[in-house]
């Protein structure tokens, strides 16, 4: 029976053990897709900057959305009119699937620095399928992922400690720019603490101890004080630290 520990574990686990031939087949999947795209459907190409917005939440839907370069995060507005960090989305990640279902986004997406977005119309994208069967199994594909990240989120809010939480969301950051082709044994955080926090379900101030507490360990470095830069000397080691949190844990999804 599949445990809420064994399952978290295995994610820990195997994004830092990742090999380099994985990474690079990683890239290669993002290179292809985007080929893809301009060899199938009209795109048109949007370049962003930090604090504009893809869409917005209540906006009717109509395309989807291809990250070319840069970093962003979706965001839902809770009842009290809060903000709530539900998503980091990276290079060859797809935006806008919550539109299909109800005809309207059901959320923000927001660049977190300057970058460039790739807009489909959602007609011609599935006309586009229709024609091309190794197009469809490419949105299929984006939509498969996207589920596994936010059944992954889940599972982490549930079953991982606070220092833990913060250790696999830098591995996760890592390791995305390694999958990329991207520095990754320093990383430059594009969100606030709060909004790390804020995405985490923790206060910033538990979020600032958690950070200490790594670097303590020696599991990362801040080159400057007071930056975004973080240094990540083994990711492996982050990947390793998140599976010995698990250890006590034993709970069971029925």
């Amino acid at each position: 029976m599949m445990t809420a520990t064994s399952t978290a574990a295995a994610r820990a686990r195997t994004p830092s053990a990742q090999p380099a031939a994985g990474r690079h087949e990683v890239a290669e999947r993002i290179a292809g897709t985007l080929q893809l795209l301009q060899d199938h459907v009209a795109i048109t190409r949007r370049i962003v900057r930090a604090g504009d917005s893809v869409y917005e939440a209540g906006e009717r839907f109509g395309m989807l959305h291809v990250i070319n370069s840069g970093f962003f995060k979706t965001i839902n507005l809770a009842a009290d009119g809060r903000e709530q960090v539900v998503g980091l989305h990276f290079k060859g990640d797809w935006l806008g699937f919550d539109g299909i279902a109800a005809g309207q986004y059901g959320c923000d997406a927001v660049a977190l620095d300057t970058g460039e977005v790739w807009s489909i119309r959602y007609d011609a994208l599935l006309a586009a399928c229709a024609r091309h069967p190794q197009l469809l199994g490419v949105l299929h594909q984006a939509m498969s992922r996207e589920i596994t990240r936010d059944r992954d989120s889940l599972l982490s809010l549930c079953t991982l400690s606070a220092d833990a939480r913060v250790a696999d969301f830098l591995r996760y950051w890592a390791d995305a720019m390694a999958q990329r082709g991207l520095r990754h044994d320093q990383i430059t955080l594009r969100m606030t603490r709060a909004e790390i926090g804020n995405y985490l379900g923790m206060t910033l101030e538990t979020v600032s101890r958690a950070l200490t507490r790594l670097s303590r360990e020696q599991l990362i470095a801040f080159p400057e004080r007071g930056r975004r830069d973080v240094q990540i000397p083994d990711v492996q080691a982050l990947g390793a630290y998140v599976q010995r949190s698990l250890a006590p844990a034993s709970t069971t999804l029925q």
